[in-house]
């Protein structure tokens, strides 16, 4: 199927899920995650309308990045190693995977402007999963004070791979609770409006628990590779 008609799909879902909740469609990002998928295929993603892509290797961020430039907003969404972030940091946009004191300062070292990050958190406390126990978001948070070259623009979060409904929602709950409380602080430096969660089987559950960034790939662009 071309992406053009999963696009308008998963817009519809998109549009229901914003119904649910009474929120604005406009409200949600949607990332094509191309990271199983060919330069060509992405390329296609970009022509359906498709305005941001997701990587989550470096090596897939710069071959893809060698096409297209700047055409679409590049996030990086998985974990990133300190001694790659010089690789990646003039090309992306945001950056979903900070969870560490020693890849916030590699990044405000090497980057020439603001990056926008967001703290990934461990919600479900799957050892599988990369991420801050939400507990140390606070103080990571604030700890990241002397690093003018990053902006906390909010959370990120991978739910548990399960069918149960509800365990999805207390973890995307918890997330925005979560965020909440960061933005209570009212820190210029960590402004905190997004939460980037939900993927290709979850997504309209995230969306109805405050997603504002949503990050799909098989049911989007399918897999290649």
């Amino acid at each position: 199927m071309k992406v053009a008609a999963k696009l308008e799909f998963i817009r519809q879902q998109i549009n229901q899920a914003c119904q649910i909740a009474n929120r604005k469609p406009d409200e949600i990002t949607l990332i094509a995650v191309t990271k199983y998928v060919s330069i060509e295929r992405a390329y296609e993603a970009l022509e359906a309308g498709i305005k941001d892509l997701g990587e989550n290797r470096d090596e897939g961020l710069l071959n893809k990045w060698e096409s297209l430039g700047d055409k679409p907003v590049w996030h990086y969404i998985g974990t990133l190693q300190s001694r790659k972030v010089k690789n990646i940091i003039d090309i992306v946009e945001y950056i979903h995977s900070l969870d560490r004191l020693s890849l916030a300062k590699e990044i405000n070292k090497r980057a020439s402007r603001k990056i926008k990050c967001l703290v990934q958190v461990n919600v479900s406390a799957e050892e599988s999963k990369h991420g801050i126990a939400p507990e140390d978001v606070i103080p990571f948070i604030e700890a990241l004070h002397p690093f003018e070259n990053i902006s906390v623009e909010g959370l990120m979060t991978m739910a548990p791979f399960t069918d149960d409904e509800q365990v999805l929602r207390d973890c995307f709950r918890k997330l925005n609770k979560l965020r909440g409380q960061v933005q209570a602080l009212n820190l210029d430096f960590a402004p905190c409006t997004e939460l980037s969660m939900g993927m290709s089987n979850d997504f309209s559950i995230a969306i109805e628990e405050g997603a504002t960034m949503i990050r799909v790939g098989t049911a989007l662009v399918g897999e290649e590779e």
